[in-house]
């Protein structure tokens, strides 16, 4: 499902779905142990695309209790048994700790009642305990099956029969504590949670000048107090795979009587529950805010959150996460033999992968084994690399040195936002500035984009605020020898352009007038930073995701609005120019029926397709429909011809609204994900510039090479500088769209969902790779 397989020697091997069968088979979906958002668009993916091939799905509610229990426990799917439950937490097959099924009679009577329904395929949605489980499961098959034969509980036949069982695991967890894949099914949407708490307790803890010591989940693994630290601008962060230093204590309190000395009316310290000292001895959230008061006598507040991280509807991450590596175990078991191990299906970078089951579970044991005896730093490294560069990262950001401790460097970093507004872009410019200024540069902030760097608004950044730069969409072409001058005014050293598509192309602009003007012969780089998601070079856009959340959160709520009515359907319009990235997106996450866009042409004959499909739907329990339409994806198939079509042809059947989303999509507070995406990705251009300008220091260097001049991005799951002299080829500049668009291939998946006909390019299945640590 790589974005690009049909460019490589892969792409020559292609194999369309349409060639994989479920006929005869019977596949079991479980949930088992913790409850994690997104765990009911998994198996709606399972259940839908199993029955898309043919193959009977059958629900084991209650986990491996009600596989061992059976009877009403395993009862079969159908399509309309998992219909509109994609925005709903937890899961509605419901989850039980078991211990019968770790002896060998309850596995024992597992097997046996699924043998009676001939389930010879598991997909297990769960932590690692649920998946370790499976594995030892689907090892002891055979055995148990001869065992259940010799005692007359089965027939004979039925050994041979059902000789062998194939598991996939999907890994549900909140913690993201599972090593082999990017993200965990649940962590985003706990993530979310977690932000909306401290969002609401920053405006209480301003008003009286309060510390608040914020408790979060996380009994062995920190990523979820990291991840918020960093996307807050938390004061201290308290891990259980990283311990403060010896003396943390004095460390603590000194950088909060800092604060408070600097006018900052609030602090906020976050701890994982299951954070340790270097002894391995526990650090508990009402021992923090005891040592606060104690030492400095200020009003501390304790928050334990709890299970309200489990809680809630599921973010569109999530949804998408969980419906893609739904329909991806699906593959993985029509695809198994009897020599394919139980695998995992993981995200790596934009695209799911399949990992061997019992080497994730074993490097995920092993950070366990590091931090048990004190090898905090393997457990870091462990993590793997995106873990790590987290950490580092927040470390940068909160710990600021004393100015005689920070080298001067006498370069002189400007930082400017270009176009429409995106949610994150403070957090980008709050990275940049503070990166800048423990880099030793001094960091100017140019306000009202290209407009204003013409007029000469350029100011001095302070670290301590966030930077509320105004955004233009205004190019530079015709303001080229004004900002030279204020370049050579200020002595402008390096730039940092965030900003969407007009900022791609003011970068392009300036690169161009270097023959000219020698002042803008400079290390510059932009970070993409736009709802529409179409800058070329970056596979995500900073805003991107909060749009997608946005856009989610309506659709939900539009359908509920049709709860108490009859059938209806409904038309939303995104946002986007020409690319259809959050119509698309939208459309997998709120679990449309179409979902229309530019880069996918369509006629009358796709429309009233579309319709008769609907019609047909909504002759069954089906009552809501709901189909998204990108603004631009065509001249003459406007909102409003689609919504009238739409009327007029399911006359007697369905009744239409339509909603134009419009410009809601730019704000509100920005997602977990922006807020990390922007500080990280901002975090990584300050380095890029502090490198390019330390190499040419004391040698008066002039750079002139396209290398100078880049777009910073995320290609599957690399984060690469791309020149933007190279760009240029892969970028059509009439639509302001990359060529290339890897979400384009997840364009059946919304198809096959929504029980349409569609070929699924599966021409990386069956190949397991092995388990890393992740990069990104």
């Amino acid at each position: 499902m790589d974005a690009d397989h049909s460019q490589g020697p892969k792409g020559s091997l292609r194999k369309l779905l349409e060639h994989l069968s479920g006929a005869g088979k019977a596949i079991g979906v479980l949930t088992s142990g913790g409850d994690a958002q997104g765990m009911n668009a998994a198996v709606r993916a399972v259940v839908r695309m199993g029955i898309y091939v043919g193959a009977k799905v059958y629900f084991i509610y209650e986990g491996y209790q009600g596989m061992v229990d059976g009877g009403s426990n395993i009862v079969e799917a159908d399509w309309e048994s998992v219909s509109s439950i994609l925005q709903v937490g937890g899961t509605i097959i419901g989850s039980a700790r078991c211990q019968a099924f770790r002896t060998r009679d309850g596995r024992l009577k597992a097997a046996c009642n699924l043998v009676q329904r001939g389930i010879t395929n598991l997909c297990v949605i769960g932590g690692d305990g649920s998946l370790t489980g499976a594995n030892l499961f689907r090892k002891e098959w055979s055995g148990l099956l001869e065992e259940l034969a010799k005692n007359g509980q089965i027939e004979k036949e039925a050994v041979q029969r059902y000789a062998h069982l194939n598991v996939v695991g999907m890994v549900g967890s909140i913690d993201n504590d599972f090593c082999g894949t990017d993200m965990t099914i649940g962590t985003d949407s706990a993530l979310h949670r977690i932000i909306e708490v401290v969002d609401a307790i920053m405006t209480t803890a301003q008003s009286h000048q309060r510390t608040f010591v914020l408790e979060v989940m996380g009994r062995h693994c920190g990523y979820l107090a990291l991840v918020s630290a960093l996307a807050c601008g938390a004061d201290w962060v308290f891990l259980p795979e990283s311990p403060p230093e010896e003396g943390w204590e004095e460390q603590m309190c000194v950088k909060l009587s800092e604060n408070r000395a600097r006018k900052k009316r609030l602090n906020i310290i976050i701890v994982a529950e299951g954070a340790i000292d270097t002894q391995n001895k526990p650090i508990t959230s009402e021992k923090i805010k005891d040592l606060v008061v104690t030492q400095l006598g200020y009003d501390t507040r304790v928050t334990i959150l709890g299970h309200v991280q489990r809680g809630g509807t599921p973010s569109a991450f999530d949804r998408i996460l969980a419906s893609r590596m739904g329909v991806e175990a699906v593959i993985a078991l029509l695809e198994a033999t009897p020599d394919t191990p139980a695998c995992v299906v993981s995200l790596s970078g934009n695209h799911a992968v399949r990992l061997p089951l019992m080497e994730c579970v074993q490097m995920t044991q092993d950070v366990q084994k590091a931090m048990d005896e004190r090898r905090f730093q393997d457990a870091v490294q462990l993590r793997g690399k995106s873990f790590e560069g987290n950490l580092n990262t927040y470390k940068r950001l909160a710990i600021k040195l004393p100015d005689d401790q920070i080298p001067k460097t006498n370069c002189n970093v400007a930082v400017i936002n270009v176009g429409a507004p995106a949610a994150g872009m403070n957090a980008a410019v709050r990275s940049a500035v503070r990166m800048g200024i423990a880099d030793g540069h001094r960091m100017l902030a140019i306000y009202d984009g290209f407009d204003g760097f013409a007029k000469g608004q350029v100011k001095l950044g302070v670290s301590d605020i966030i930077l509320n730069l105004a955004v233009f969409s205004v190019l530079p072409g015709k303001y080229l020898e004004e900002i030279a001058t204020q370049m050579r005014m200020h002595s402008i050293n390096a730039l940092l352009i965030i900003g969407g598509f007009e900022a791609y192309l003011g970068l392009l602009e300036l690169s161009a007038a270097r023959e000219k003007h020698e002042e803008f012969c400079v290390p510059m780089v932009m970070v993409p930073a736009t709802v529409s998601n179409n800058v070329p070079g970056s596979d995500f856009s900073i805003g991107a995701d909060t749009a997608l959340n946005t856009i989610t959160d309506t659709c939900d709520r539009i359908k509920q609005s049709a709860s108490g009515t009859k059938r209806r359907v409904f038309i939303i319009e995104t946002m986007g120019g020409y690319c259809g990235y959050l119509a698309n997106m939208g459309g997998l996450a709120a679990g449309a029926d179409a979902a229309y866009i530019f880069e996918e042409p369509f006629d009358i004959r796709d429309l009233q397709s579309n319709v008769e499909h609907l019609t047909e739907k909504m002759k069954t329990t089906i009552q809501r429909g709901l189909v998204l339409r990108n603004e631009s994806c065509s001249e003459n198939y406007t909102t409003d011809f689609i919504y009238q079509l739409y009327s007029e042809e399911g006359k007697g059947v369905f009744d239409c609204r339509k909603n134009v989303l419009g410009h809601m999509q730019q704000g509100g507070a920005p997602s977990p994900f922006d807020r990390n995406f922007g500080t990280k990705i901002s975090a990584r251009a300050m380095e890029w510039i502090t490198a390019k300008l330390k190499a040419a220091r004391g040698r008066g260097k002039k750079f002139t090479t396209d290398d100078s001049v880049c777009v910073l991005g995320i290609s599957k799951r690399n984060v690469i500088f791309q020149p933007v002299a190279e760009l240029k080829k892969e970028t059509d500049f009439e639509h302001r769209i990359p060529k290339e668009q890897w979400w384009l291939k997840l364009r059946p998946l919304m198809k096959i969902l929504a029980k349409y006909k569609a070929s699924y390019d599966v021409s990386d299945s069956g190949q397991l790779e092995h388990v890393q640590p992740w990069s990104v």
